[in-house]
């Protein structure tokens, strides 16, 4: 029995560890392919591609460096690379040129409205499927642009620390919770955990 519990442990994290390497993998693909896209779309020149290579390059090679670095508390390395994230964002914007800069804008203003689009989507399956009630839908739409606007405050406060930002994101997230329970009916909850159950067990058997 003790031999079974150890290999089970073992084999859990085994699983566990070969999960985040995939998501940390699946990550960093999609950031490559969305920088990709970008210098496609805002037309880079060959020097722009170049400078923007050795950024990344020398932003690599910091956080690795960083990592090494164990004479700093976990605290003093979250905030540090924050800064470096920071750091890398305005070499990313000086890179820019005027007309990339709106070309930027405007691309952001149309990835925002495609959001907008695919949650108005999901909301009117929700409707159909929990069988709200308009007053229901006016309700969650009002409570989706006030969180998102609290979300936007709390992105763009840089008087607060990492920790202080993962908190305060933590209690909007329990706040939103709240305020489905006061949205919907006790039996369209029980619903919504059965569709989240759902969805999840498909997730993993498609893995």
């Amino acid at each position: 029995m003790k031999k079974l519990l150890v290999l089970t442990v073992a084999l859990s994290s085994i699983i566990f560890t070969a999960t985040a390497q995939q998501k940390r993998e699946h990550k960093m693909a999609g950031k490559k392919h969305q920088h990709g896209q970008m210098a496609a779309q805002l037309n880079f020149s060959d020097e722009q591609k170049k400078q923007m290579q050795a950024n990344k390059a020398e932003f690599k090679q910091k956080m690795q460096a960083l990592n090494k670095n164990e004479s700093i508390t976990v605290k003093e390395q979250r905030d540090r690379k924050e800064a470096l994230h920071k750091e890398q964002k305005a070499k990313m914007q000086a890179l820019l040129t005027p007309e990339q800069k709106t070309k930027m804008t405007e691309l952001k203003a149309a990835q925002k409205a495609k959001h907008e689009e695919m949650s108005a989507k999901r909301l009117d399956k929700m409707k159909a499927k929990l069988n709200l009630s308009d007053a229901q839908v006016t309700q969650l739409k009002t409570q989706r642009v006030a969180m998102q606007n609290k979300m936007k405050a709390l992105k763009e406060n840089e008087g607060l620390s990492r920790t202080q930002r993962k908190e305060q994101m933590m209690a909007l997230k329990a706040e939103a919770k709240e305020q489905h329970k006061k949205i919907f009916t006790a039996e369209q909850l029980k619903q919504m955990e059965e569709l989240k159950k759902n969805k999840m067990g498909k997730k993993h058997m498609a893995k």
